[in-house]
């Protein structure tokens, strides 16, 4: 789970075409969380009451946008929400993609930034405190619970939290996952630098032998009435009784049939994460990968990231096409969740 965006530089803002009419509404706002000391950002897409004015989100040199009303009226009645939570090094916009997809179907879904695993500020030794992070997704329902113009339109019944790589360690802890930080220390000891999270963590220095407790920690908030973990990473450090005893539906969603990443793999050839859960299933999106959940790249991004020397995020085998994958993805959450 290397840091995805850490050409923080290169995510900059441009004019964008004449836009489309968007079918989303898109507002960006802020809210405290008391274990962090400073505001985080969010944002809430979902469908359109009335249209305002239309902008591009997550506009920049390596990814395309998506386009949406900005701060459009919410329609009449309740919707079901939808919490997201982004894999390590990306962000909001990160997120656009699936975030507008969703709420096209008909949900509302809340967006944010997890400081300290988001573009330009994605650190190793924070990336194992995974019980902040879904603290983050908590105080993140509290503050749309909390406010009036958006509390009246959420069915408080259907409630999911949904998570990409490091995003979705995160919403399996919400939903009671425990890890076991020993079994963790050996899994990386025993495949070192083969291992895509270990090798991130190994770099930025991390200790194995006293991993902190925010790790390991009981995360889970009842809330959440079902999860989707997509590509979810440290399964492997997963403590089968706790994963026994998930009482909420929960979908995992595996990118690509051929699982080129060994660290994400929860069938029984690897974590075996798919066989402990009691109530889930699990749906696999062809031709893709792992960094297929990122956004559709610009025609120049692959050869924009070999000169900064940063990750292939943009390398998608010949034939295949990551709009086709996205529409794929969007299509197995929405039915699981009913949308």
């Amino acid at each position: 789970m290397k840091s995805l965006l850490a050409t923080s530089a290169l995510v900059l803002t441009i004019a964008g075409p004449a836009l489309a009419d968007p079918s989303v509404g898109f507002d960006r706002f802020d809210f405290r969380a008391d274990h962090r000391s400073g505001a985080i950002a969010a944002g809430i897409w979902y469908p359109v009451g009335r249209a305002t004015y239309a902008a591009t989100v997550g506009d920049s040199l390596v990814f395309e946008p998506v386009e949406a009303y900005i701060g459009a009226a919410l329609p009449e009645g309740e919707l079901p929400l939808i919490v997201v939570s982004h894999g390590s090094g990306s962000s909001i916009d990160g997120t656009a993609w699936l975030a507008a997809g969703l709420a096209g179907r008909g949900a509302m879904v809340l967006v944010l930034n997890h400081p300290g695993t988001t573009s330009g500020d994605s650190s190793p030794r924070r990336t194992v405190r995974l019980s902040e992070r879904a603290a983050d997704l908590s105080a993140a329902l509290d503050h749309v619970l909390a406010d009036p113009q958006l509390a009246a339109h959420v069915d408080r019944d259907r409630i999911a939290a949904l998570g990409f790589s490091l995003g979705g360690s995160t919403v399996l802890g919400i939903g009671g996952l425990r890890l076991d930080s020993g079994v963790y220390r050996d899994f990386c000891h025993t495949h070192g630098e083969a291992a895509q999270d270990c090798l991130f963590l190994i770099r930025g220095g991390v200790d194995f032998e006293h991993l902190p407790p925010e790790f390991s920690a009981d995360m889970a908030d009842t809330r959440f009435t079902s999860i989707v973990a997509v590509d979810p990473g440290f399964t492997y450090a997963a403590a089968p009784e706790s994963a026994a005893a998930i009482a909420a539906p929960v979908q995992i969603v595996s990118l690509g049939d051929s699982f080129p990443w060994f660290t994400t793999d929860v069938r029984a050839e690897g974590s075996g994460l798919i066989d402990m859960l009691l109530n889930a299933e699990h749906d696999v999106i062809p031709n893709a990968h792992h960094f297929s959940f990122l956004p559709v790249c610009r025609d120049n991004a692959s050869q924009l990231l070999i000169e900064e020397g940063e990750d292939p995020i943009c390398d998608d085998p010949e034939g295949w096409d990551r709009a086709t994958a996205h529409d794929a993805s969007i299509e197995a959450i929405a039915r699981f969740l009913k949308l």
